[in-house]
């Protein structure tokens, strides 16, 4: 077989339907459309949501709750993650990216207290959870506040 001989399968390609052509080509006149009507007229159809008049549900459920758009997000790390870092080294934003336990340097990280310790490190980052703080003192490690 060649390159030129290649062929798509039979029924596979379908010519598109050119309407408003004529009355010979079985789609003039109304194109399709059928008479009259909001789908009929150009820039015409119903907009999402639209259940023909009926109430729609977006404004049949109540209305609850309140978003904060001002809140701030943080990446939970948990102490046991720390684990896998050596004695002594500085664990930041950086270092956890290259570590693979967050996503990306942008986002705010807490430090939790799940887990145990047993090298000292030293923590930079924004947040650290009580038990978190006492369990990285404990195993003899530092924190410092970003």
């Amino acid at each position: 077989m060649k390159l030129h001989e290649l062929s798509p399968p039979k029924g596979s390609k379908k010519n598109r339907k050119r309407v408003g052509r004529g009355p010979g080509s079985g789609h003039g006149k109304t194109s399709c459309r059928g008479h009259k009507g909001l789908k009929a007229r150009s820039g015409g159809s119903v907009r999402p949501g639209f259940e023909g008049g009926q109430m729609p549900l977006h404004r049949r459920l109540p209305k609850r709750g309140f978003t904060n758009i001002f809140k701030i997000h943080f990446e939970e790390v948990n102490i046991r993650d720390l684990s896998r870092f050596e004695a002594g080294s500085t664990v930041d934003k950086d270092a956890l990216v290259a570590a693979g336990i967050i996503k990306n340097t942008r986002s705010k990280v807490k430090l939790l207290g799940q887990g145990e310790i047993s090298v000292s490190l030293t923590v930079i980052i924004e947040k650290v959870s009580e038990g978190a703080k006492k369990k990285i003192e404990s195993a003899g490690g530092t924190l410092q506040a970003v």
